[in-house]
């Protein structure tokens, strides 16, 4: 080994020293974070020792994913990883595809079929126990279907919509089945779709309320009737979270609001609360930002509105009906919103007691086929 090759192989090990030194330093010195915004989840902390949690290997475990969440700078870390596997070639992380023009679309996974069955026949046991209510289910392709030209080469949309069909033909005949794939596929040009979250815009929500009023039999409000108010440019959301994928581009999120300035109460039955917005504006600042829709998720709400015409409607619903529901103010006299994942009372209960004439069943595809509590409709 000649003279040049030895300065080079010290110099190198002295520097790779000195970079394990420098880091091993800041760790100890950086605190702890509890929360990580880009990732919208808890970071782990330091795990209680044991010499039980030793022996089974607990601590350990906790301990690395300890380091793992703390290492210092680590969403820089995450960015360069994540821009690495992009010049790579990379299109998947975590069930979610890295697509044209930065959009993130969720990969949809088959359910099994007797989930399938399940579900259709809670719904149809549903409808038989509430004979004299008309029933109406949207299903909503995700965006995997709609922006199927976005998706990365050679990557196909997968069989959701030959599952929606599936549960279209299997309901009874007297469910009304609203198909919101056509329009919504006419659509997709526009911006119908957040490209870092798995929800869709208000835009695309506007043209599914448009669907449902010509199947509802009711005239929807025009697009020029509302002021639309664009009220953030800076929304990260849940694929952004999932996928790793970063320097992409944030969504922007719009509010239409009625020029009428309609009057309404909304009740949050369970936290006994009242408010006279479905917005709770302040949800902007946070990391979950659609959250300003009906601020989240509830187990119950009751709406009620300036409307004289008696019609009361249910929706049993999940996220994608929070920014759908305030097009349908003006059309009811009272909206009683349920999520199932939350809601653990009688809903035959409810619709008696409050006399519901129409039941709204609104999910995206995926939450549909994945979430167990649909079946609760049969008991």
């Amino acid at each position: 080994m000649n003279q040049y090759e030895k300065i080079y192989k010290c110099t190198m090990a002295g520097l790779l020293s000195l970079f394990i030194g420098v880091m091993f330093s800041v760790n100890i010195l950086t605190p702890n974070k509890t929360f990580s915004y880009a990732e919208n989840r808890k970071l782990e902390q330091f795990p209680e020792f044991s010499f039980r949690n030793l022996t089974e290997k607990k601590f350990t475990s906790n301990y690395e994913k300890y380091i793992s969440d703390q290492f210092a700078f680590r969403d820089f870390w995450i960015s360069v990883k994540s821009d690495m596997e992009r010049t790579i070639g990379k299109k998947e992380n975590n069930g979610v595809y890295i697509g044209k023009d930065g959009f993130l679309l969720q990969k949809f996974s088959k359910p099994e079929e007797q989930d399938v069955k399940s579900k259709i026949e809670a719904i149809n046991n549903f409808h038989l126990a509430n004979p004299n209510v008309k029933k109406h289910v949207m299903l909503v392709p995700t965006a995997i279907s709609i922006l199927e030209n976005k998706l990365p080469n050679y990557v196909s949309r997968g069989d959701e919509l030959t599952y929606i069909n599936k549960v279209k033909k299997s309901l009874d005949k007297d469910i009304n089945f609203i198909n919101v794939y056509p329009v919504l596929s006419s659509k997709n040009d526009e911006y119908i779709y957040y490209k870092t979250d798995h929800h869709w815009t208000t835009k695309g929500a506007y043209y599914a309320y448009q669907e449902l009023s010509k199947n509802m039999k009711f005239t929807s409000t025009k697009n020029e009737s509302f002021n639309i108010k664009k009220i953030t440019n800076s929304f990260y959301g849940s694929l952004y979270s999932k996928a790793g994928f970063r320097n992409i581009d944030p969504d922007s999120i719009e509010l239409y609001q009625s020029k009428k300035a309609d009057k309404y109460k909304v009740e949050y039955i369970d936290e006994n609360k009242t408010s006279t917005s479905l917005y709770e504006m302040n949800n902007i600042k946070k990391k979950d930002k659609y959250t300003v829709f009906l601020n989240g998720n509830h187990p119950l709400m009751k709406i009620t509105t300036d409307n004289t015409n008696e019609k009361k409607l249910l929706i049993i619903k999940d996220s994608y009906a929070n920014s759908f529901i305030p097009f349908l103010l003006s059309h009811f006299s009272e909206i009683h919103v349920v999520d199932l994942r939350y809601y653990k009372e009688s809903l035959n209960m409810l619709m008696q007691k409050n006399k519901i004439n129409d039941m709204l069943l609104l999910y995206n595809t995926n939450t549909f086929f994945e979430d167990a509590s649909i079946n609760a409709l049969s008991e």
